[in-house]
């Protein structure tokens, strides 16, 4: 049957130089690719490190033109890239809405907004999230199996993840709403919420000092929420521990291979990864 020509797809003719550019740029198998990767990531470092200086007082005083300046060539040298991987990529639109394109784009915007909004070139140590990028220039993309393999338990933790979390905003609240009662204004308990902030610096025994009871009851209560917060502590790391040995579990079938005796291989795998011989069907 003769596809509809509604539903027919034509390909657009394109530059041979876009074709070079598009190998350079995105691809990661030529030794033009991998160099501009490279170069790339040694840049996005550079300019993270001009971003982190000066914000330090000292150096801004001594060498604020000289940093604004490398700030500004780092940003116009990544507006170029930006431009270039728009014109080289065969799906511009979809790159562009892609994660590491949206990302790549947001790497320059804060140069620009701070034209407008004093402050916000802080914001380019977002470009730090560019290193992403070295998983396909090192050919690390067998990390991203485990990657899944940790979201699937985090996916499964989340109903007791969020019990435990009601859980100790209601013992915050009705802790912070008794050490209000016992110890009041002269304490600096003024309110239930400045309680309640107590309640979590204690419990998450974080400990400002800030804040602290003086009478005997609310030393009391203190120390009951003390105690409680180290228990406390272990809940969320026993339930994500859990849930990934069941994930890990899961990618993984225990078939015996009749020629090693090997039982402990991928769920998808049809030959044994020590020997080669055919595994039997699970």
């Amino acid at each position: 049957m003769p596809v509809p020509v509604s539903e027919r797809r034509t390909e657009v003719a394109r530059a041979p130089w876009r074709d070079a550019l598009e190998v350079i740029i995105f691809g990661v198998d030529t030794r033009a690719g991998r160099m501009f990767d490279l170069v790339l990531l040694v840049m996005i470092l550079a300019s993270v490190t001009v971003v982190l200086l000066e914000s330090v007082p000292s150096l801004r005083r001594e060498h604020a033109m000289l940093l604004r300046s490398a700030e500004w060539g780092f940003t116009a040298l990544f507006t170029v890239e930006y431009v270039l991987r728009l014109v080289s990529a065969r799906r511009p639109v979809r790159y562009a809405l892609s994660f590491l394109g949206l990302i790549d784009l947001l790497a320059v915007i804060p140069a620009y907004v701070s034209l407008l909004v004093a402050g916000t070139q802080s914001l380019a140590v977002i470009r730090a999230l560019r290193l992403l990028r070295v998983f396909r220039v090192l050919k690390l993309t067998h990390y991203v199996g485990e990657a899944r393999v940790l979201l699937r338990a985090l996916r499964a933790s989340r109903p007791k993840i969020t019990v435990f979390l009601v859980t100790v905003i209601t013992i915050v609240v009705i802790i912070g709403a008794l050490m209000y009662l016992v110890e009041g204004d002269a304490s600096g308990f003024t309110s239930i919420p400045v309680s309640m902030y107590w309640a979590i610096v204690t419990l998450t025994t974080v400990g400002y000092g800030d804040i602290a009871p003086r009478t005997v009851l609310g030393r009391m209560l203190a120390s009951v929420l003390m105690i409680l917060g180290y228990g406390i502590i272990a809940v969320p790391t026993g339930i994500v521990s859990a849930e990934l040995v069941r994930a890990g579990a899961g990618s993984v079938l225990h078939r015996v291979c009749p020629g090693c005796h090997a039982d402990t291989h991928d769920g998808d795998a049809r030959y044994c990864k020590g020997c080669g011989t055919a595994l039997p069907d699970a």
